[in-house]
């Protein structure tokens, strides 16, 4: 073997070396299970799924985030058939009317490098850890997607400010226009004084 063969080699070999090995997932009812321990640990450390039963459970649009860039391939549980990104969506939208949009706005936040986690209800969609902050302090903001042209009841927005702010955090609105972008806006509240 010359030294152009033993070069093409061994560049062939740590190529081979550094292709992403796809994490395998069964689509269940509640979400995506990954059972693989390595697996597990490489995608909890970045901030995806829940443990469940040593496993690792990942929400709709956690295995949408994850098919899209390729890490995850997902399995049915009945047929074992390959999902596909258009049937996972199809499936979490006939859980979630809102699917896309929160979606869009999950992939948003994670390729800005923050993790992102599910909300907790009213009105909160995902709690957002600040960069390289997951594991160590809590999420410090808490985001309610908006459609444009879709109404939000006042009420509701204030119910969510409220509480968000006794949970001193911050309440982030995600608005979303018709094209698919997205815009960020911090939401205080302010008092008026009576002495005006």
């Amino acid at each position: 073997m010359n030294l152009e063969e033993s070069k093409q080699e061994v560049e062939a070999e740590a190529s081979r070396a550094t292709e992403l090995v796809k994490v395998k997932a069964l689509l269940k009812e509640k979400g995506t299970l990954v059972s693989d321990k390595k697996s597990i640990e490489s995608l909890s450390t970045r901030g995806f799924g829940v443990p469940e039963n040593e496993n690792l459970l990942l929400t709709f649009f956690e295995a949408l985030f994850l098919t899209s860039k390729e890490i995850l391939e997902v399995f049915d549980e009945k047929t074992g058939k390959n999902v596909s990104f258009q049937d996972l969506l199809e499936r979490f939208q006939s859980a979630d009317k809102d699917a896309w949009v929160k979606y869009l706005v999950y992939r948003d936040l994670r390729s800005r490098g923050y993790v992102v986690r599910e909300g907790f209800g009213l009105g909160i969609d995902f709690r957002v850890y600040e960069r390289g902050e997951y594991g160590k302090e809590i999420a410090s903001y808490l985001i309610f997607v908006i459609q444009e042209g879709q109404p939000v009841l006042i009420e509701e927005l204030a119910r969510a400010l409220s509480y968000v702010l006794n949970l001193k955090k911050k309440l982030v609105l995600a608005v979303i226009n018709r094209r698919g972008e997205i815009v960020y806006y911090s939401v205080s509240q302010f008092t008026l004084s009576e002495n005006l």
